[in-house]
């Protein structure tokens, strides 16, 4: 299959415009984007402790300008802009040669309705509860495997597990043969490195390794995705199936590229990212045996709330993305600036959730904050992005969450190293750079 020509982004701001633009690094856009891909966990740090609340810096391609935000009045602003005015598709380009241009990420307007209203089914109460006892039973599976006494990558296990529950819940693929053909062959698309983005935007260098190899990678995995459609849309038992994608099917009307990109946006977006954050729960339980009795309580008395706030609190200790995008498409006022139309907003999910000021004992691992009568202030917990654009997988991943924690905390003591592991970027998520090594025994 050809790859799909990606959008350029914004274009480039012009002299007369950059003036009202905050103030931000001066070094060169390659050396900036390299930053940003390879090293946004300090680098928007140090740009904030230097430049303020709001700063500027510029990516690829053609020295796209973006505005960072971190504030949460900032943020607020624009998850609340009307999507007409603040695209995420187009904040979104970087994405396109992996997710495809039908993703849900990646269009606007009436499009993006349109995808949305035709998704939202897939994925309301309802279906939630008709996928748990499935997670449930893959989740006991899993870590009725995990070696005893040996310390181990969690992270590892936790990413076969949740491509096992994509490939299961919401492609629905069961056969054997299939699963074990698109287990590899999907490794290779999600393990995609910043570097292979780039291929989408200077497409010369699809004609080399490694952009090469995985293009043919992603062909063979579109093959099989565009045989699995094919095979459902004639299936009897459609509409008795409870997977996620016989649920497309059956609510809405998609063609098959349309399809497809979903299912990739799917995969990408609830495989890796909810493997990620349970390996950072882990990580953290393993290293606070006061927490991590708390959680076998909880897991023994089936209380759920309490699970889910680890999950929580584990995606704002450690956001697996880091920000979100949205390109403006007039000009707007905003933290005390008029950004001109073409401008990209960053509302750096990390800055805020990573914040003193809003949670206090802020590096602490502490799921309580979760619970009671004082959550967290509106936009300052935003692992799922706000507005329109909200995360539509959420409370699937949420619930993939509880019913992991469950299964491993009712079955396992756990331990780990004292020294905290540190985040390394991998393809557009932040990941234990030591996998969340720990070791579990029987309880």
């Amino acid at each position: 299959m050809t790859p799909p020509t990606p959008l350029l982004g914004a274009r480039t701001l012009d002299r007369a415009t950059a003036r009202t633009l905050p103030r931000g690094s001066r070094l060169p856009t390659i050396a900036q984007a390299f930053l940003f891909a390879r090293h946004r966990t300090t680098f928007f740090p140090r740009l904030r402790a230097k430049y303020g609340d709001v700063f500027t810096i510029r990516l690829v391609p053609s020295s796209r300008v973006v505005v960072v935000l971190s504030r949460p009045e900032h943020i607020r602003e624009v998850f609340s802009t009307p999507p007409s005015i603040a695209h995420a598709g187009e904040g979104n380009t970087a994405l396109e040669p992996i997710m495809g241009p039908h993703s849900l990420l990646l269009v606007d307007d009436d499009d993006h309705i349109r995808m949305r209203r035709q998704l939202m089914p897939a994925f309301n109460g309802h279906a939630l509860r008709g996928y748990s006892e499935m997670i449930a039973r893959l989740a006991r599976e899993e870590v009725e495997a995990w070696p005893i006494g040996k310390p181990f990558r969690v992270h590892e296990r936790m990413r076969d597990l949740t491509l096992e529950v994509i490939l299961q819940v919401v492609f629905g693929v069961t056969d054997a043969d299939r699963l074990e053909r698109l287990r590899p062959l999907v490794e290779k698309v999600v393990s995609v490195d910043p570097v292979i983005m780039l291929g989408g935007f200077y497409p010369v260098l699809l004609k080399f390794p490694p952009w090469r190899s995985f293009l043919r990678a992603q062909r063979q995995v579109d093959e099989i995705l565009y045989d699995e459609i094919a095979r459902r849309r004639v299936d009897p038992e459609l509409a008795e199936r409870n997977d996620v994608l016989s649920k497309l099917l059956a609510a809405g009307t998609w063609s098959d590229v349309e399809l497809r990109d979903q299912l990739v946006t799917l995969l990408l977006a609830g495989h890796e990212t909810t493997a990620t954050s349970l390996a950072w729960a882990f990580h953290e339980l393993a290293r606070m045996p006061e927490e991590l009795r708390a959680g076998q309580q909880a897991a023994d008395e089936g209380n759920d709330d309490y699970l889910e706030a680890m999950g929580k609190e584990s995606l704002r200790l450690h956001p697996v993305v880091y920000q979100v995008g949205r390109r403006l498409t007039q000009p707007i006022d905003l933290a005390g600036y008029r950004l001109p139309r073409g401008t990209t907003v960053m509302p750096a999910i990390g800055l805020v959730q990573g914040d003193e000021e809003h949670f206090p004992d802020v590096h602490t691992f502490r799921p309580a904050r979760f619970l009671g009568d004082t959550p967290p202030a509106p936009g300052t917990w935003i692992p799922f992005g706000g507005g329109t654009r909200r995360c539509i997988g959420a409370g699937f991943s949420l619930l993939e969450s509880t019913e992991i924690l469950r299964a491993a905390l009712t079955r396992y003591h756990l331990t780990a190293p004292t020294t905290p592991e540190t985040p390394t970027p991998r393809n557009v998520t932040l990941v234990p750079s030591k996998g969340a090594t720990l070791t579990a025994t029987p309880r």
